[in-house]
Parts: C-alpha cells; structure tokens; sequence
C-alpha cells in the first residue's frame, strides 16, 4: 500500500489502541507521547498549512501517522521525523512512497541543512512538550528554511508565545520569536481528543515567518541580550536591570515613548527594537564608503562613493571568498535581509567591495576578518568574473581558502550560514537557483577547475 493511494487510517481511539496492540507497545511518557485521534481536528490542523503545489512539507513526531495520512497525498515532497524505534517500521510500511522520506533521528538533532533545495518548506508537529521550546528554537532559527509552523503545544507555552504585551504571559520569549514570527494560537485542544489523556491542557499555533518590511534592522545578538535582562526580574523597573544604559536612560525612554520607571512587560516588541537601535546602533553597509571605479580594461579612473557607484552603474572592483572546511563542505551566508543587493540569499562565503586604494587580494583578507571574524587564512585565487548587469558591473577575483570555523559574523552582514557538502549545494542550485545570488551561480563552477 502506497501513501498516493492508501486507503483511510481513520485513527479513531479505537483504531490507535488497535495499532499499539498490533505494534505491542504503549505510549512512552519519557518520549512525551500523546496521539491524536479525533480524524476532524487533524484535518482543521492540516489545512492551516495551506498545503500549495510544489511544497515540501516536514513533520516533526509522525508518530502512528494520524497526521501524516491527510499530508502525504497532498505534499509534492513529506518529510517524516519519527525518534521511536518502535514505530519507524509502521510508518515505512504504510507510507512508501518515493516523494516520502523517513528519517529515524530525534528532532533536535535533525540536520536542518537538509532541508534546503526541495521547494518551500512548511513544517508541523504534535511536539512533546517537555522539549517543546528547544524544538521552535530550532525550527524557527535563521537556518530552517520554513515559512509557516503549525504546531500542537502545551497551552502554557502556546499562550506565552502568543502573548500581549502587558499581560501575565508575555515575556522574553514571546518577543524573541515574535520579532521573526507572526504567531496565532489557532485553537484549544481538549484531553478527550489524545491517547493516553495529557494532564496538561494543549493548543494548536501557527507560526508564519514575517517579511523584511515587517522587522526592523538591528543587531540581532545586542536584541536578545537586551530582552532577556530586562525579563530577568520582572518587577524590577527596567532602567535598574541596564545599568549601562542608566546614564541615557531620560533620552532613551523618552524616544520610545515608555515611562522612565517602565518595566519589561510594558514595552512593545516595537519598542524593544527601537531601544536596541538606539543602545547599540548597526548598519549593513555604508554608501559613503569610497570605491575605485575603474575602466573596462580594470585601470582606476577614480575615486566615488559606494551610492554613486551603484546608482550609476561604474564598473568597479569586489572579492568573491569561498572557504571549505576540512571535509570539504563550502560555507555559506545568508545575506542579511537589510543588504542592498540580493538580500536573504545564499552567497559566498564571504564578498565585498574592494575600497579605494585597496589590492584585490587585501580586500579579500579584510572582507574576511569584517564578516567572518576569523584572521585571514593563505588564500588561493580560482577565478575573475568580468562586469555584466549580474554581477552588478563589478570585476571580481573569486579566491579559495580553508577554514574550519567557529565564526563570529559581523551584526547586519549575515542572516545565519553553514557549511553544506559540494554536491547538495550543486544539486540545490540547479533545483531552485532562485535562492542563490546570482554572483555566487557564477563562482560555483569556478570550484575545482583550477581557472
């Protein structure tokens, strides 16, 4: 029997008792098992994915499959992540299909890097809740590729999520994720509708993931540093919780329109962004920065600022970096959503422009150092690009080098990164070349050809 066409599970209660009897198990309380058998709710849960051709579709806790009958012949590709052992073979049996993937792993170390180059990913879950917020942690972090989470929670967590500011619930956790993630609790979920019975009261959020218009530029790791000492101790007022911000604390409150004995819960997610703008201001680039435009032969004409550069179009110089690790897995960023070319898509591992007066080479040691945070290691050239409307009218050297991290990006300049095998990132760019920039489409077959 084929997921395409299987018939019904139809996981009444009685058929989940059926299926465990059969599997001679039961629930797994360190595991966090509780399995969904009303058949209505699973359908009203599924359709908040809004399931669209093409979508890739990933379910965190597969379980019996209670969920995974109504999403298998709707997605174009089904990932499953299933931990118990015991259940993994049910799962591969009755749902075998050639666009269906089963991964035995725990969720939580699931390798997200995975998931990139097979379509939009949408994601859903009845997570156990013992484990929950590491999960959405994960899930939701700058390197999953999701758009929209629908996921089954305690309703302690769902409503802390959710949360208004102001109100019992809302904390830093309910600003942290809210500054990416439009969330909505969707529904409340009543005991009778699991097996065995939660003692905990459980609901269904989903989690769409905010557009650049909608988020404020800023450096994501001064925010949550912010956040999170400032619910530290909730009654204190917030000025005696930043006591390196005391000193401006008049100015500074009076910008957000907060009053200066405010305490955490009383800002808005809006104000927070706007408190971590002013405490610690950061840009992705600057336009008065100074470039050498240079002719069609690569000879320096003169001296511009970047806006005159590109506004204008002068042909200038930048450096491409592409650093390997010793496995031979390339890293990539992913732009910052504020850069002003091809921003939120997968690049190099690092680039910029070469400023005026600069060599190629040291522009590439520095842009290295800016991005990455590492000191620049010996650096092999591979290739030149030449100026085209793609490569925005740059002559750029594309360099190799090896790395094995820990990188410290700079704040503004990258979105998250990884280092990814070879031949994923081949297969992925041929599969959805939209995801790239297309600077770095014209590095990649640079790799390995010794030109």
């Amino acid at each position: 029997m084929t997921a395409k066409n299987a018939t019904t599970l139809s996981m009444t209660l009685s058929e989940t008792k059926r299926a465990l009897e059969e599997l001679g198990t039961e629930p797994t309380k360190s595991l966090g098992q509780n399995f969904l058998h009303d058949q209505n709710l699973a359908r009203s849960i599924v359709s908040l994915l809004d399931i669209q051709p093409g979508d890739h579709i990933v379910e965190i806790g597969s379980g019996l499959g209670a969920l995974t009958e109504l999403l298998a012949p709707a997605a174009s590709r089904l990932t499953l992540i299933e931990k118990d052992a015991r259940l993994v073979p049910r799962l591969r049996r009755v749902f075998s299909s050639d666009h269906i993937t089963i991964h035995h792993t725990d969720a939580l170390e699931f390798d997200l890097r995975a998931l990139w180059g097979h379509g939009p990913v949408k994601i859903i879950g009845n997570l156990p809740y013992y484990i929950s917020s590491p999960l959405i942690a994960k899930y939701a972090s700058a390197l999953s590729p999701a758009s929209i989470l629908v996921l089954t929670l305690q309703l302690e967590l769902a409503q802390r999520l959710g949360a208004a500011c102001g109100s019992k619930d809302y904390g830093a956790m309910t600003i942290c994720v809210g500054r990416r993630w439009d969330i909505r609790l969707a529904r409340k979920l009543p005991a009778a509708v699991f097996h065995p019975r939660p003692k905990v009261d459980s609901a269904v959020i989903t989690m769409r993931r905010k557009s650049r218009d909608e988020i404020q530029p800023l450096d994501e790791v001064a925010f949550e540093s912010l956040v999170r000492r400032g619910f530290s101790a909730r009654r204190k007022q917030l000025h005696n919780l930043l006591p390196d911000l005391r000193p401006q604390w008049d100015s500074l409150s009076s910008q957000i329109g907060i009053r200066t004995d405010a305490r955490a819960e009383d800002l808005s997610l809006f104000q927070w962004e706007s408190l971590t703008r002013l405490a610690s201001p950061a840009a992705a680039q600057h336009g008065t920065e100074l470039f050498d435009v240079v002719d069609e032969n690569d000879h320096v004409l003169r001296a511009e600022t970047r806006e005159t550069v590109h506004v204008n179009n002068f042909l200038h110089r930048a450096v491409h970096m592409l650093v390997f690790n010793d496995h031979g897995e390339l890293f990539l960023q992913k732009r910052s959503l504020w850069k002003d070319r091809n921003p939120g898509l997968w690049d190099s591992s690092a680039a910029g422009h070469v400023d005026s007066g600069e060599d190629y080479t040291t522009a590439a040691s520095r842009e290295l150092t800016e991005e990455l945070g590492i000191p620049s290691p010996p650096l092999t050239r591979i290739g030149r690009l030449t100026p085209c409307e793609t490569t925005g009218w740059e002559f750029i050297e594309v360099y190799r080098t090896t790395h094995n991290g820990p990188f410290h990006p700079a704040p503004m300049e990258l979105e998250t990164g990884a280092f990814f095998p070879l031949s994923h990132i081949r297969q992925w760019a041929t599969r959805s070349p939209a995801d790239f920039s297309p600077v770095f489409l014209q590095c990649l077959p640079l790799i390995g050809t010794g030109a």
